[in-house]
């Protein structure tokens, strides 16, 4: 299997999964310890969940473990938020702060540059020509970043998470509309709870893509696992009733961003 998997469409959204894959490389799982090769980090079944909601988008799918490297890391190392407990670029631990590799086989400087020529950047130059394509059609585009996190994780906050977590740079990364119909949407889902820019804020993909002065708009979206998962642990079934109670929702706000969108002065 490649790296990613691409679907080529003519909206001006995309849809990025960063998180989904659960594929590492024989190589690199002999190194991991039994709590590594749980894979439990994986933004689960976040590709189905989103499947033909909005049946013209580009999707652009990473199929490699976060463990193997972050795709929404910065290349270089910098954390995304200083001062709070997070993941790196190659995690040496879990969300729960523990260990993922055996004693001895932490990646080391050389596997991190490796990881990084042959996954990280291969997926984000898939990333960067479907914006450039579907801008040269639209004259706008529009990344939407696609993932999930378990509810309750101590070592990441506090109590129980918001089911739906928007982040945009507080504002920085798309056009205040955008941010604004989503926003309206998920508070208009009876049910569910929301936060703009609380805990996460947007990854790296978010802030790295969204320039909105370049007509390119970049939005994340961080779903709590429980409202499509049968449990947040092994072995983290999909929930069909859960999540189709939630893709109508989820369809009206990429329904929504398109519209804004393709009505966007450029």
């Amino acid at each position: 299997m490649g790296v990613f998997e691409i679907r080529q469409g003519s909206s001006p959204v995309i849809l990025a999964f960063p998180h989904t894959g659960t594929e590492v490389p024989e190589a690199i799982a002999r190194r991991l310890n039994d709590n590594g090769r749980k894979l439990a980090d994986t933004d689960w079944h976040i590709h189905m969940l989103y499947a033909d909601l909005l049946p013209e988008a580009t999707t652009v799918r990473a199929t490699f473990h976060r463990y193997v490297i972050d795709a929404n890391r910065d290349p270089e190392g910098v954390s995304l938020y200083p001062g709070q407990n997070t993941t790196g670029l190659v995690p040496e631990t879990d969300f729960d702060g523990l260990a993922i590799w055996k004693d001895g086989e932490e990646p080391k400087e050389g596997d991190i540059a490796e990881r990084l020529a042959n996954f990280h950047a291969p997926y984000h130059a898939a990333v960067r020509a479907e914006i450039e394509r579907v801008k040269a059609i639209h004259g706008v585009a529009v990344l939407y970043d696609c993932h999930s996190i378990r509810s309750h994780i101590p070592f990441l906050f506090e109590g129980k998470l918001p089911d739906f977590n928007i982040g945009t740079d507080s504002g920085r990364t798309c056009a205040t509309a955008i941010e604004a119909a989503t926003v309206k949407t998920v508070a208009e889902a009876a049910g569910y709870t929301h936060v703009l820019n609380g805990r996460f804020k947007g990854g790296w993909t978010t802030r790295h893509y969204g320039k909105p002065e370049n007509n390119v708009h970049a939005i994340q979206m961080e779903l709590a696992q429980s409202t499509h998962l049968a449990t947040e642990a092994p072995p983290f079934a999909y929930d069909t009733a859960k999540a189709e109670r939630l893709r109508p929702h989820l369809k009206t706000i990429l329904q929504r961003i398109e519209e804004i969108a393709l009505g966007l002065k450029h």
